[in-house]
């Protein structure tokens, strides 16, 4: 795919990052680690990625504004477009030598974000969207499931962790949903499990207690893909609440039943 200049600043950026985290994964025993919350570690070698992206797509585009899991957010000469980026998503991961974790980026123009990319350095996987055009991963596109029955679907979300108060909802979808369904994968990267959605390896994925940079990039390369994305909540933001579901589009409204029923 010929995509457009915004894109493919994005997909540089998102390689160049994913080069060093691979490096630094190399020596994860030797990396310098602080803690930054219960379960939320911070690495050098985020850090170092999101400098990395930083500089590329400031570079490129010196006026738009900027929000990343790491640096916080500054607003742009340009109000009117900002980058959401988490430079390592799927940091414990990383610094547990378990390989499966990403760079993700999203460019938001007015409030939507308009191009999406999440780069799996370890397996050299570019998955990426832009508004109307379709997703990709790397040179081959990009479709969701064609799954039609909830007992041969295969479900992705996040399991609570260092006593976060969502605990009881998650349980409760998973007590409603495993039943039903012909499994649930927990595999500890919120935007590689978006990507796999739109690539049609889970056939759905919900999570609560996310961030912008967690979901931005996942949302559009999942409706890209023929997936749809609703915030958990109806009526919901899905970037300011950090709440989601998706699938395709046959399964979702069964699927979506047995997540929104809290009886």
């Amino acid at each position: 795919m010929q995509g457009s200049a915004n894109l493919n600043v994005m997909l540089k950026a998102a390689r160049k990052a994913g080069r060093g985290l691979i490096k630094d994964f190399g020596e994860v025993e030797n990396l310098q680690v602080s803690m930054k919350g219960a379960g939320d570690f911070v690495s050098r070698a985020d850090l170092a990625a999101e400098k990395t992206i930083k500089a590329e797509l400031t570079g490129a585009r010196p006026n738009y504004g900027w929000l990343a899991e790491e640096g916080g957010g500054e607003p742009g000469k340009d109000p009117t477009r900002r980058w959401i980026v988490d430079p390592l998503d799927g940091t414990t991961n990383f610094l547990h030598g378990l390989p499966h974790f990403a760079v993700s980026i999203a460019l938001e123009h007015k409030g939507e974000v308009v191009s999406g990319v999440i780069y799996d350095p370890v397996k050299d996987e570019a998955f990426f969207a832009e508004k109307g055009a379709g997703a990709w991963i790397n040179d081959k596109r990009l479709r969701v499931s064609g799954r039609t029955k909830m007992i041969e679907a295969i479900f992705a979300t996040g399991l609570p962790f260092g006593g976060r108060a969502d605990l009881p909802e998650t349980l409760h979808d998973l007590a409603r949903l495993l039943p039903a369904c012909a499994g649930v994968r927990r595999w500890g990267s919120a935007a590689l499990d978006m990507a796999y959605v739109a690539a049609g390896r889970y056939d759905g994925f919900w999570e609560r207690g996310l961030n912008p940079w967690d979901l931005a990039a996942g949302v559009i390369i999942a409706r890209e893909a023929g997936a749809l994305v609703e915030p958990l909540t109806k009526g919901g933001d899905i970037l300011g609440d950090g709440e989601i579901i998706a699938a395709n589009e046959a399964i979702f409204d069964k699927f979506a039943s047995v997540i929104r029923d809290r009886a």
